[in-house]
């Protein structure tokens, strides 16, 4: 958790430019907006210039998170790019593309910080650390090691990071490294309550909904063990809900007894689906999902396949009972 841990050829590259583009993956969650936002910040308070620009909208949840009426949204570039940015520094993004903007972005120097397994190491700079619980404590020790003063904001975004892909410190990365984080960034004057009050305290009425639409399509498999749920357009447009307000859906059936394996299909397309996984402890999703062209973590990761739902159920259906197998009667 040192500073010294972050690689000095990103500390130089970011000490050597006067401003940067900061982006994250498509439909950007907790640890890719709070460690966009923070980063910002700790920029600024080192005399350097940051714009975030992201593909995508942030989930309603979000938009509260300070700073978030300031970030470039959609196709189009920022006033300024590229002639006036040093480089990119693209957070908690396996591959180039899971960006979405990677034609625009490609012609300048990539600053890849990422704790994703199967990252590509498409940067001119790469710092992967997969045993980071969240990009948002890699985001901290950068900085530390540049001087920048944590402000009580910085802190209670940097803290959201680690709630959020820690599963409010429930899944397996809850490490020493999170909650000794955790504990410093309270010291720094993150706020808990205003994170537990953006995540869980402010859902709009059309996710209650959405959430109902969803659990009415429960199922379980495999004795229990694997639970699938799906939402298509329809559901969507009954509920007047956007893609964004299908985030954290998933934690609900993972919470059933004995499941110890969920997907979730949401439709992106006539014949097109986004499968996410999540599982529990030796339940690795993320081969599932590198089989697949996704990735992830070990224990939450996604993909997109086309064709038809129930035949896209039951091939999902056969690589989770494989990963359960392997996790019960693991190879020699």
């Amino acid at each position: 958790m040192s500073a010294s841990d972050v690689p000095e050829a990103v500390v130089r590259r970011i000490q050597s430019g006067d401003r940067f583009l900061l982006t994250s993956h498509v439909h950007p969650d907790g640890d890719a907006l709070g460690s966009e936002l923070a980063l910002a910040r700790l920029l600024h308070a080192v005399g350097k210039g940051a714009t975030i620009w992201n593909r995508d909208a942030a989930p309603s949840i979000y938009r509260p998170l300070p700073g978030s009426d300031r970030i470039h949204v959609g196709e189009t570039p920022p006033h300024g790019f590229p002639e006036h940015y040093s480089g990119v520094v693209v957070l908690e993004c396996p591959s180039l593309e899971r960006c979405g903007l990677e034609e625009a972005i490609a012609g300048l120097p990539i600053i890849n910080v990422d704790h994703h397994l199967g990252n590509t190491c498409y940067g001119k700079v790469n710092w992967i650390d997969t045993a980071a619980p969240a990009v948002g404590a890699m985001v901290y020790r950068l900085g530390r090691a540049l001087g920048a003063e944590v402000d009580a904001d910085a802190a209670t975004l940097l803290y959201l990071t680690l709630v959020t892909d820690t599963g409010g410190f429930r899944f397996s990365n809850a490490t020493a490294e999170a909650f000794a984080t955790a504990a410093e960034l309270v010291r720094a004057g993150a706020r808990p309550e205003r994170v537990s009050l953006w995540l869980y305290e402010s859902q709009p009425p059309a996710v209650m909904r959405l959430l109902g639409e969803l659990l009415a399509t429960l199922e379980l498999h495999h004795d229990g063990r694997i639970a699938t749920v799906w939402l298509t357009r329809e559901m969507f447009e009954r509920c007047g809900a956007q893609d964004s307000d299908s985030e954290g859906l998933i934690d609900y059936p993972r919470s059933i007894a004995g499941v110890e394996a969920v997907a979730l299909f949401r439709q992106v397309g006539e014949r097109a689906f986004k499968v996410s996984l999540r599982s529990r402890g030796a339940v690795d999703v993320e081969r599932i999902a590198r089989r697949f062209g996704g990735g992830g973590h070990k224990n939450a990761a996604g993909f997109r396949l086309e064709g038809e739902r129930q035949e896209l159920v039951g091939i999902t259906l056969d690589a989770l009972r494989e990963a359960l197998e392997q996790a019960t009667c693991p190879p020699k």
